[in-house]
């Protein structure tokens, strides 16, 4: 068997058309125009991509959009008045600090600075804490993009077993969650589970976000289960000599060949579940925009 492949590409692209339709209606009928600053500090190439690719979708949208590009060396005072002056703008209603910060910075102090109402990236402990309570709350992006496409791929998840391998507040831990509140049946796992294989070969929904190459096998898999990629690792060509070049290729936590050949669904990397987070991004910022002006 060979498994649907799950695209996040168009998922991605209906989510971001409503988007925009709810701006242009937020603006047209309140005088609202949801506003999204992201602070990126360094150089990392990867990370630079993300951030413009942000910062070019959301004005795509008709938001107000807002970057900050600091430099490496950037001190934690000055990371945390540049944050404190954006929560407290009020044509600012999402900040997101661009993870992982340099070694020398404290990422703790600075989610804190953003708030809850305005934390569109869902890390702050308020958030965290109603996610888990079964509150209304801002949620991480890329767990709430995998429960898109998860929904999209399969319906309803009712009764299902999901194990997550991965235990990340950023994903592992927001995804069981989620999951936990779409009536599955949810195992945490991470690298050092005992007979890691064993417990994850028990999966219908099978979600990867334990940052290893190509670390979960094909016969990890139970066969037909619908498998959420969410690693995003850079590796050296497979080809002898591209890898001699220097040449690196993106691969996800997930032996994609081998678990094409098992699982009945899976997304690839990229183009799986990256599209979808940026596109949760912006969806977020405009619920916070709407709960800040208090507007529906």
């Amino acid at each position: 068997m060979t498994a649907q492949i799950i695209e996040g590409l168009p998922v991605a692209d209906r989510l971001r058309a409503d988007v925009a339709a709810e701006v242009a209606r937020l603006r047209a009928e309140h005088g609202l125009q949801p506003g999204l600053a992201v602070v990126l500090v360094g150089d990392d190439p990867a990370s630079q991509a993300y951030v413009k690719s942000k910062g070019e979708q959301s004005k795509a949208a008709g938001m107000h959009s807002v970057t900050h590009l600091l430099p490496g060396d950037t001190t934690q005072e000055t990371l945390e008045a540049l944050v404190r002056d954006l929560a407290a703008d009020p044509a600012i209603h999402g900040v997101l600090v661009q993870l992982p910060l340099p070694k020398h910075l404290d990422e703790k102090p600075v989610i804190e600075l953003i708030g809850p109402d305005k934390d569109v990236d869902g890390l702050h402990v308020v958030n965290a804490g109603r996610l888990v309570a079964g509150l209304p709350a801002l949620v991480a992006c890329t767990p709430t993009g995998c429960l898109i496409l998860l929904k999209a791929t399969l319906g309803d998840l009712t009764g299902k077993h999901a194990v997550v391998v991965g235990r990340s507040l950023l994903v592992g831990k927001p995804i069981a969650q989620l999951l936990l509140a779409e009536n599955c049946t949810v195992t945490m796992a991470h690298s050092r589970t005992v007979d890691l294989p064993g417990i994850c070969r028990q999966a219908d929904i099978l979600v990867a976000a334990v940052g290893q190459p190509r670390m979960i096998r094909g016969d990890w898999i139970k066969p037909g289960a619908c498998v959420i990629d969410v690693g995003i690792n850079r590796v050296p060509f497979d080809n002898p000599e591209q890898a001699a070049a220097g040449k690196t290729k993106i691969v996800g936590d997930v032996n994609y060949k081998e678990a094409l050949q098992v699982a009945g669904s899976i997304t690839p990397v990229p183009k799986g579940v990256g599209p979808m987070t940026v596109a949760v991004l912006l969806h977020n910022t405009v619920l916070a925009a709407k709960r800040l002006a208090g507007v529906s």
